[in-house]
């Protein structure tokens, strides 16, 4: 008996016509009827700026006193009173406080002051005491501080006029180094500093390591330069004083790449646009400055 080929045992049965390759799953789309399934659009990027920081820019008041002011509905954008600052506005929209258009919202700006001793840092004080906003210029638009300097301090403070400038300044990762003076009283060595130099903790608080130069002994005082990344609340007292040294003058003299230069005290000076722009990476917010070319005179 010959077997048959394997080939033959199908042979004479009608052909099976090819079935149609499945589509390929796509994700997504499971349980959904053909054609029915559309790509998620993409979110469109808000456009302008918080109506809080355009009227902080416009010199009405900072952002956190302008949300209070919508809270209390007192902003209206386009003829429609606000009640929560949650809002993106442009040049287009029209806002009004109180019934009144704001200005033209400026652009970041920042200053150099010489603060003086005896004034205290802040808007308002609970005690009476002068501020140094009651000794601003009067030209001076609204300013907020980058950080502080404490009642007997003095020195180079900086002024912006942008809440957002303020912040990245104050970071602790910007990791700008300030530089300050200071006389001390009694007649340390360079030993005297070592503690300093390690980085110390005082009442709880860890102080990060100080950049400390005895610079020279001046009857029973001492000048030292100290160089600090972060400031805390009256650090640099606080850290001599644990080492047994009393601070009688403390000048700030740069911010990084800020410096107190000339300026004598009670005096502003505004920083170059271009420097700003530079130095805090605001290329996309200010405009270069356009400066003619001094001409030179022929004798």
């Amino acid at each position: 008996m010959t077997q048959k080929p394997p080939s033959s045992r199908r042979a004479g049965k009608p052909q099976r016509p090819d079935r149609p390759a499945k589509a390929p799953h796509k994700s997504g789309t499971r349980g959904a009827k053909p054609g029915t399934a559309k790509p998620a659009a993409a979110k469109p990027s808000p456009d302008g700026d918080r109506i809080a920081k355009v009227l902080a820019r416009a010199g009405v008041a900072s952002r956190r006193d302008a949300e209070r002011m919508i809270e209390a509905g007192r902003v209206s954008v386009n003829g429609k009173k606000l009640t929560s600052p949650a809002l993106n506005v442009t040049d287009k929209d029209r806002i009004t406080v109180d019934g009144k258009a704001i200005g033209t919202p400026d652009h970041e700006r920042l200053w150099l002051y010489h603060k003086p001793s005896g004034l205290v840092t802040t808007n308002r004080d609970e005690k009476g005491r002068e501020t140094i906003f009651d000794k601003l210029p009067e030209n001076l638009p609204r300013v907020m501080t980058v950080g502080r300097l404490d009642l007997n301090s003095e020195g180079l403070l900086l002024l912006t006029n942008d809440g957002g400038v303020k912040r990245k300044l104050e970071l602790p990762s910007t990791g700008w180094l300030r530089k300050y003076r200071v006389r001390i009283n009694g007649r340390p060595t360079d030993e005297t500093f070592a503690p300093l130099r390690k980085g110390i903790e005082v009442e709880g608080e860890r102080f990060q390591p100080m950049d400390i130069t005895l610079d020279r002994q001046q009857g029973a005082n001492a000048w030292v330069t100290i160089g600090l990344r972060e400031g805390k609340n009256r650090e640099i007292r606080r850290a001599m004083e644990a080492i047994g040294l009393t601070v009688n003058r403390l000048i700030r003299t740069s911010y990084g790449p800020f410096q107190l230069g000339q300026l004598k005290p009670g005096e502003v000076e505004e920083v170059r646009r271009r420097v700003v722009r530079d130095q805090l990476g605001l290329e996309d917010a200010v405009a270069p400055e356009t400066r003619r070319k001094p001409t030179r005179r022929r004798r």
